[in-house]
This record gives C-alpha cells, structure tokens and sequence, in this order.
C-alpha cells in the first residue's frame, strides 16, 4: 500500500460534542438490544489485532474524526494514528490511519467507522472536484440544505474539507427569500421590505430572481445577496453586469460539472450546488487487519 500525498492538508474539526452525538447514535443502532453477536461468537474475548483504513479510490479524506471515535467508544484505550487528515488527499491504496486494540472492538465499530468515513470523504471528493473546475474564476462553491436528516452539520463539514465554502446552515442563521416566499408576500418588494423590518442588523438577507426585470426590483431595496435561479449563461452574466459588484451575487440551479466552469465565468461570486451533499457517491474505503497469525 502506499501513503497519499496532502496528509493533514489543513487543520479542520468537528465539535466533539457533534462527533461523539452522532458515533453513539450509530452504534446504538448497530448493536441494538443483543450486541454483535458475530464477534462474540467468533473472537476470544481479550484478544489484540491491528489494522489499517485503506483508500480503494482516490479521493478527499473527511470524516476521520468519526472514525477514531467510533473505535475509541468501544475501546477506550485504542491507538489510532491518523495518516491522513481530514482535507487530505489519497490515492487508490493509500493507507488513510493505523489502528490497533481490543479486536472485538475494532470489527465491531468497522461499519460505523467506515460508514461515516466513506460517506463524508465522498462529498468532500465531488466539492474538491467542483472547486478545481472553477479554479482560476474567483467563483466559490457553496452547498445548500438538501442533505441528510439528522447528518448536516457532518456533510456541511465535509464540503469545507473539500474546499468548499457553507450556505446557511439552517432557517435560523440567515433570511432567503425564494420564489414561494415571493408568491405568498405579494410580490419582492413586500417580501424584501417586511424582511428589512423584522430581521436584525446582523441578519444577512438574500432574495431569488430569475430575470432582469425581477433583479432591478431587488436591487432598489438593497438585499445583502442576490440569487441568480436558473439562468442560462448569457443572462447570468447580464445580471452580474446589472449589479456591478453592488451585492454578492449567487448563481444556482440544475449546477453540474459539465456546466459549473462556464457559470463561473459570468463572474457570479457563489454557485450552489445541491449535489455535493444529495448526490455524492461514497468514496470506497476499508478497513484490513493485519494481525500476524
């Protein structure tokens, strides 16, 4: 095996609060009311193994916090060294940690391990290549709200690993005002007015348009951020025109790889992409012993 290039590209973490939330979660669920019944059945109690986390492709590692958890949790006093961190790069076969403990603890935190590890390295693998489309364009990569039940603030993480930058994290830390809100308020300029008046003065606020027509009225009443919805090139850099640096402007909408490099040239100052955190296939990672026999 060898090792990647990139180890510990950048010094990112989760709150160990968030981490050791969502490990015990997992585990609760893996165990159920019986335990691995695999394991005990199978392996001596007290006996030691040791292992290595293996990269099957190449990828960007995120999630490596999780996985140190998930084997810490069962057995406290496991050596895990971390040769790869979160942020890092791989290649197919590079060895990601180094692990060794209670063998009953390591296969049976493995799934937890590797689930958490494989999904999140894989969106942060989609956001790094998004980001390298983009490089050169001054346009950042932002993600959205469509993730997993209960797995946002891991996936949100994940997209920063890859080098991608977070939307608002929820409802709660930002006002976008999309079309609905629009429809229902009667019309931007009430939408945008009674969002002035109720929100503080640390509040961004932000509004969807999806024509010139609509970007000149949200301009009048000065939003923070404009979002640029399904416009085709052309138009995109028409509005980017229009505002001429007057707020951010965002770009989304059906964003993909073959198109996001032609998006940013427009000149929008954000593209968001749904598909780092809904659709980013996970990155194969596993988990070999390599006790002597």
């Amino acid at each position: 095996m060898t090792v990647a290039s990139g180890v510990q590209a950048r010094e990112l973490r989760l709150p160990d609060a968030v981490v050791e939330k969502a490990v015990a979660e997992s585990l609760a669920e893996d165990l159920g009311l019986g335990g691995d019944v695999t394991t005990e059945a199978t392996i001596p109690a007290g006996t030691r193994a040791s292992a290595v986390i293996a990269a099957r492709k190449p990828g960007t590692i995120a999630g490596i916090q999780l996985a140190k958890a998930a084997f810490k949790t069962l057995d406290p006093f496991v050596e895990f060294e971390t040769i790869v961190g979160d942020g890092g790069k791989v290649e197919v076969g590079a060895i990601i940690a180094r692990v060794s403990g209670d063998a009953r603890a390591l296969l049976t935190a493995e799934r937890t391990a590797l689930n958490f590890l494989g999904h999140m390295s894989g969106i942060a693998t989609l956001t790094a290549r998004y980001v390298e489309a983009v490089a050169g364009t001054g346009a950042r990569i932002i993600d959205t709200r469509k993730t997993t039940p209960g797995l946002r603030a891991l996936e949100k993480f994940a997209v920063r690993c890859g080098g991608g930058v977070n939307h608002r994290f929820g409802l709660f830390d930002a006002v976008l005002i999309k079309d609905n809100h629009i429809e229902a308020a009667g019309g931007i300029g009430p939408a945008l007015e009674r969002a002035r008046r109720h929100s503080g003065h640390m509040v961004k606020i932000e509004i969807e348009v999806t024509s010139l027509d609509e970007l000149d009225d949200a301009l009048k009443l000065a939003p923070d951020v404009v979002l640029l919805d399904n416009m085709p090139p052309d138009l995109l850099k028409a509005a980017v025109a229009e505002v001429a640096g007057r707020v951010i402007t965002e770009a989304s909408g059906g964003v993909t790889l073959e198109t996001v490099r032609a998006i940013a040239e427009t000149g929008v100052d954000l593209i968001s992409v749904g598909a780092l955190t809904h659709s980013a296939p996970v990155l194969d990672v596993g988990l070999d012993f390599n006790t002597p026999r």
